[in-house]
């Protein structure tokens, strides 16, 4: 599962605010004869600007992948057990121990946990095997040209020629993901520009072939987006059946001494510091699988905006720094991808912000979905079922 799955930006957020190179649509052609003068007005030599484009193409196939993109229907639960497999444990394992140092590394400098990098590695790319199989620049060029987000792709196209002019991108032979991803974990030339880390020592930020690049490069991007270090980021509690369900979710926050006090416990071991702040999220609702989101939580919605694809990284980092499986439960039975449909008009009806009529559970549905609970006196737990749906 590659990022570009959802196409979630990682340094993005400060492309998205730069005005366009050129205008997208129109003839291709005359398109890249703007990037070209653009790039050039940029300080880009002309000759290494005729190299790059020499000889760039629309990828229809890119196209089509970015219209089919973001249709997310399963369940935290379904997720996560079809994504964390027994292979990837122990290819989990047999990673850390073999780049035991590097991870060291990363823990002594970003005091980021191993398990975190381990389990981005395994998601985006299968610890490197599944990278990716379109051409990058092509990629990039032909998002950039498409009109639905140039603000976003044509600032990668000018830092790709960057990478070019430094040795570290061919834009014949580099390969990715379809929205312009490179290597193991999968980040985008700007952000290999911003937060590549040579992490090897030769000279070159290499994420495609080196691990210890890729593992670094990672880590400082999560460090820039706020990681605060040494801390947890997901812990598995149980919770009492009587607690205030209108205080759940990560719209809402108390201290873990709070949280102590109204009857959460950790499933196994103990429970952060004290003072740190703290949402209980239950992916399923009340009957299901129980955490508690630390800050470092949020931090994963930099890198990507699917709930279920965020809780289900996270949880997975703590199961390769050794928390066993989580319970699951006996959620409630959920809501079908038209009833979800027919929800969101509802709550849309109702003047909620649910994020857009998709049928994807995200996080602005769910608040919603908390509302009209308390509203209409249910449990609040933020998991919509059939029985909500008919009340609404």
């Amino acid at each position: 599962m590659r990022l570009s799955s959802f196409l979630a930006p990682l340094a993005l957020l400060a492309s998205a605010q730069l005005a366009n190179a050129a205008n997208c649509g129109g003839n291709f052609d005359t398109f890249i004869n703007n990037m070209k003068g653009e790039a050039i007005s940029r300080g880009h030599a002309p000759a290494t600007v005729d190299a790059f484009f020499a000889s760039a193409r629309q990828d229809p196939a890119v196209i089509k992948a970015d219209r089919a993109q973001g249709v997310f229907q399963k369940n935290f639960v379904d997720f996560s057990r079809s994504v964390i497999s027994q292979n990837r444990m122990q290819n989990g394992a047999a990673n850390a121990q073999r780049f035991g140092a590097v991870f060291d590394r990363i823990e002594a400098t970003y005091g980021i946990s191993r398990g975190v990098l381990l389990a981005f590695w395994a998601l985006e790319t299968d610890y490197g095997q599944v990278q990716g199989t379109f051409n990058t620049r092509n990629a990039l060029v032909t998002l950039a040209h498409d009109c639905r987000r140039p603000e976003l792709f044509q600032p990668q196209v000018f830092a790709a020629i960057s990478l070019f002019e430094r040795g570290d991108f061919d834009p014949d032979t580099t390969q990715g993901a379809w929205a312009g991803e490179i290597g193991m974990v999968q980040m985008l030339p700007e952000d290999i520009l911003v937060n590549g880390v040579d992490g090897d020592g030769d000279g070159h930020v290499t994420l495609k072939t080196s691990a210890p690049d890729a593992l670094m490069s990672g880590a400082k991007v999560l460090s820039s987006l706020g990681w605060r270090a040494g801390e947890p980021w997901l812990q598995e509690i149980t919770v009492p059946q009587n607690l205030d369900w209108t205080k759940t979710g990560l719209n809402h926050q108390m201290s873990v001494s709070q949280w102590q006090a109204a009857g959460v416990q950790a499933r196994g071991g103990s429970l952060g510091n004290g003072g740190l702040p703290a949402s209980v999220l239950l992916p399923m609702g009340r009957h299901g699988p129980a955490f508690l989101a630390y800050p470092n939580f949020r931090v994963y919605f930099e890198w990507n905006q699917s709930f279920v694809y965020v809780t289900t990284a996270a949880y997975f980092a703590t199961r390769l720094s050794g928390a066993p499986v989580y319970d699951a439960g006996t959620p409630d039975a959920g809501l079908g991808p038209q009833q979800m449909v027919a929800l969101q008009q509802k709550l849309q009806a109702r003047g909620h912000d649910v994020g857009g009529v998709d049928g994807i559970l995200g996080e602005k549905t769910r608040e919603a979905v908390q509302a009209e609970q308390a509203r209409l006196g249910l449990p609040a737990d933020a998991w919509p079922t059939s029985a909500l749906l008919s009340a609404l």
